[in-house]
């Protein structure tokens, strides 16, 4: 399955991105996100798969395609569970700010967990420290602890946060052991993506987002070898009686890489919409359009990144360049 549908799922993930791209800068999350999603969708249409999306838009009622449960694919070949967010981050492409990529996940059915889209505390740290740090414990022990994985002082590391009143306590820990950090206004995947690779001067991402994007995060990690360790942030009863509908029994339950995604088959991919630390975004030229992508698989261990020029009007392309 990994061989067979890795550059398949870029060919969905260059489509989100494409079509999305289009509306960056216009002050409308509306626009880039419906993009995005049909473009997904119609490129899903095509893959020889059986899939059943279990992380998406939303639910049925609250979203027109790529909602939960939807099936997708041309209805032959392999039976899948599929993780979607054609958008990680629609208000950075409406605004035009970085680190927005389209992102998809695959595993044989059963292997991703159907979590609520609700809340999630995170804690999301590179490969050197996987096991060795725990949610539960304050944000200055992690960083010791992360510090002496890495061989760095803490001083040395940089901490990705959402910008959001919630994380003032944490922010304040933080700062008080004496790292970095980097706030970021949405779209916490491709900073997570980073903290699992040498080299864009990430080391970890704490805080609470979107439990969707946390088990996506999860795919990614499974794949590069990095943690995330993840619990259910509840805002209301309402809330906790839907993660109970959806067979989470257990609140305070912490949740590893390998709870959120199980599948011993997987394949992850996504494509920069705008430029960040590891994606470069879309770019647009007279005839086409270039983007950069990163597909991996779990099992295979196959990490690729995907430069690709996409000619649409062959007649106004010159010379091709690196």
């Amino acid at each position: 399955m990994e061989r067979t549908l890795a550059l398949d799922m870029v060919k969905v993930t260059e489509a989100a991105a494409i079509a999305a791209a289009r509306h960056m800068g216009e002050g409308n999350t509306e626009q880039a996100d419906a993009a995005a999603v049909r473009a997904m969708q119609a490129s899903m249409a095509e893959l020889a798969i059986h899939g059943r999306i279990v992380i998406g838009v939303g639910e049925r009622d609250e979203a027109p395609m790529l909602y939960v449960g939807e099936e997708v694919g041309g209805g032959d070949g392999f039976a899948v569970d599929v993780a979607v967010d054609p958008v990680d981050g629609p208000n950075i492409v409406a605004k035009g700010l970085p680190n927005a990529i389209a992102i998809v996940a695959v595993t044989e059915k059963g292997g991703i967990l159907h979590a609520p889209d609700v809340y999630m505390e995170k804690l999301i740290v590179p490969p050197q420290a996987a096991g060795k740090v725990d949610l539960r414990w304050p944000a200055e022990r992690n960083l010791g602890v992360l510090a002496e994985a890495l061989g760095r002082r803490i001083s040395d590391i940089t901490v990705v946060i959402l910008d959001r009143p919630r994380h003032a306590d944490l922010i304040a820990g933080v700062r008080k052991a004496g790292a970095r950090i980097k706030l970021i206004s949405d779209g916490d995947v491709a900073p997570a993506i980073s903290a699992a690779v040498s080299g864009p001067g990430v080391q970890a991402v704490m805080g609470i987002g979107g439990a969707p994007e946390g088990v996506l995060t999860a795919a990614a990690l499974r794949c590069l070898g990095g943690e995330i360790q993840g619990r259910f942030w509840y805002r209301n009863d309402a809330e906790r009686q839907q993660a109970k509908e959806m067979g989470i029994s257990d609140p305070d339950r912490i949740y590893r890489t390998e709870d959120l995604v199980r599948g011993k088959s997987l394949v992850f991919a996504a494509t920069g919409i705008t430029d960040g630390e590891l994606f470069r975004g879309v770019r647009l030229f007279g005839g086409g359009v270039r983007t950069h992508s990163l597909v991996m698989t779990a099992s295979g261990r196959q990490i690729r990144f995907v430069d690709a020029i996409h000619i649409q009007d062959p007649s106004r392309v010159g010379v091709i360049r690196l």
